[in-house]
């Protein structure tokens, strides 16, 4: 797609303003919320809101991130014999580097609905953190595609292929392994990739099956009355670690397995979705020590997504099922607020940006909602391939990745 000279400025511009770096799954609090204004209410292929549409090689569901006018993901092809991390131009669509970070001999089977490039990278200045499993973790400079570090030795059988994304806090890069056979969570040190701990689950699943002990879910750092805390979902429970030492500072019970929902902290309520199981989706007080299951608040199991991610916002939750039930809640008691059922099927989380809701579909849908306790459709179009794979956010510009292309769009 040609771009015009005075778009390219337009684009220039909007880098400085509005999302400055959309830098881990989630973007830059890990909960689906961008300050972008001024983004269009209706996405449709060929129209004058999408300033480049840029094809992206092989299969990967990693989401876009951005740190100021660089994207960085993650993409293989479908064998997983090579894994790759790849940076657009946020301004012009070009591609800036496609950096082969690891060569895998004899990969484990994926399942067909996943890929081997499900992890999404965590930036900061200069560096690019990209995690892809038991394949390997890799630390590279933003700026050359250098390797800086690279481990390979912490392994698990993930079964169906990774998913988890890794996050940083402070000198400490957190990564979780929960596969059939061990489940593990593992801090490094972000500079060497040395590891400081490495913490055994000690969750009582209750079964020797081990595909019931499976996770795919990307922990969140969370600070409650002055104290740090790693908050990991998994199988059955979810665990929170002290950041230094990894102590088992609190574990909650919610059955289930395969959580792949990143946790929600807002207003002292932590918002956990369990994946599959009979406690589906729980809000607690993440307070006290050992066993604070009693310490949830309110929970339910119908519309909540096993796969994409909730919003919490203005004392509402928003959430679709993987079959298409978008739901609104009060955040506070769980109380309805309003239900409807949307065209397809997600596993994307939506983003809620400048009052709007976006939610995308496997067979690409897109519809835009109004973030409000009152439904109210705004736009229901389509692009040309689906998404299992996140938005992100540079300045006032939404970053979309497709089954095959990745799209800067944004009012004009």
């Amino acid at each position: 797609m040609r771009i015009p000279t005075c778009v390219l400025v337009c684009c220039l511009s909007t880098v400085c303003c509005g999302e400055t770096n959309w830098n881990q799954f989630r973007g830059p609090n890990g909960d689906g919320v961008s300050t972008a204004t001024d983004l269009p209410a209706k996405i449709e292929e060929g129209s004058a809101e999408i300033t480049w549409k840029t094809p992206i090689h092989g299969k990967g569901w990693s989401s876009p991130v951005a740190w100021g006018d660089r994207i960085w993901m993650q993409t293989a092809p479908e064998d997983g014999k090579s894994l790759y991390a790849v940076c657009v131009d946020a301004v012009t669509g070009k591609i800036v580097h496609d950096i082969k970070v690891f060569d895998v001999a004899d990969p484990q089977f994926c399942h067909p609905t996943n890929s081997y490039a499900s992890g999404t990278p965590f930036l900061e200045a200069g560096r690019v953190y990209v995690h892809f499993g038991r394949y390997g973790t890799a630390c590279l400079d933003s700026e050359t595609g250098k390797t800086l570090w690279r481990r390979r030795d912490l392994t698990c059988d993930h079964f169906r292929g990774p998913a988890a994304s890794p996050i940083v806090d402070g000198d400490l890069l957190f990564a979780a392994f929960d596969g059939i056979d061990v489940q593990f969570v593992v801090a490094m040190n972000k500079n060497t990739g040395e590891v400081v701990w490495n913490k055994t689950r000690d969750i009582a699943y209750g079964t020797d099956n081990g595909d019931r002990k499976k996770a795919y879910s990307t922990a969140k750092v969370i600070e409650v009355k002055g104290r740090k805390q790693l908050v990991s979902p998994s199988a059955v429970e979810t665990v929170a670690y002290g950041l230094e030492d990894g102590k088992v500072l609190w574990r909650v019970k919610h059955d289930g397995m395969n959580a792949a929902a990143r946790p929600l902290y807002v207003n002292g309520l932590l918002y956990l979705s369990a994946g599959s199981g009979p406690t589906t989706f729980i809000a607690l007080r993440p307070e006290g020590s050992g066993d604070i299951t009693d310490s949830i608040v309110w929970k339910t199991n119908k519309g909540v997504p096993r796969r994409s991610s909730q919003i919490v916002s203005n004392g509402l939750l928003f959430m679709v099922s993987d079959d298409g039930v978008a739901t609104c809640r009060d955040a506070a008691n769980g109380d309805m607020k309003w239900q409807t059922r949307l065209r397809g099927e997600y596993w994307a989380s939506p983003a809620l940006a400048d009052g709007k809701i976006y939610y995308f579909s496997k067979d690409g849908g897109i519809t835009v909602l109004k973030a409000s306790g009152e439904l109210q459709k705004l736009s229901e179009t389509n692009l040309d391939s689906g998404f299992n794979a996140s938005p992100g956010f540079v300045g006032n510009a939404m970053i979309l990745r497709t089954f095959q292309h990745l799209y800067r769009v944004e009012s004009k």
